[in-house]
């Protein structure tokens, strides 16, 4: 799924910890993304784009993440939390708008009021996972 790309993996994720996740989902989220979780149920590589590194969350952790309201972080409600960049950023789905989602990245300080757009969907944003420098 990530050959040729810079890529730390995980263990895949079962058939039901994805069901568990897309159970509690507020909508139905990418199958690309789950094909992802399925590859690797977390695991960490560089990103061509803002803010350069991925640090994927579990299937578990976000499905908890999302039960939990986003942390208890009210100005989080409608962001679908994903992972991060390990050094101060959120990376999620902007759930406040019509699927595709965008993919966002939040500074986890200032919360959702700092969410800026860095992919229209997930497939672009699959698409720089694991690489270093943006060709586009």
């Amino acid at each position: 799924m990530l050959e040729g790309r810079d890529w730390f993996r995980m263990d895949g994720a079962t058939p039901e910890e994805l069901a568990e996740l897309q159970a509690v989902a507020p909508g139905k989220l990418p199958a690309r993304y789950f094909e992802l979780l399925a590859f690797s149920n977390g695991g960490e590589g560089p990103l061509a784009m803002q803010p350069y590194n991925l640090c994927l969350d579990s299937a578990m952790t976000v499905a908890e993440s999302i039960r939990s309201a986003n942390h208890g972080q009210p100005n989080l409600q409608g962001f679908l939390i994903f992972g991060g960049n390990g050094g101060g950023e959120y990376l999620a789905f902007d759930t406040r708008q019509d699927a595709p989602w965008p993919i966002v990245s939040i500074d986890m300080i200032v919360g959702g009021d700092s969410a800026e757009v860095i992919a229209t969907d997930f497939d672009g944003f699959f698409d720089r996972i694991g690489i270093e420098e943006d060709a586009a």
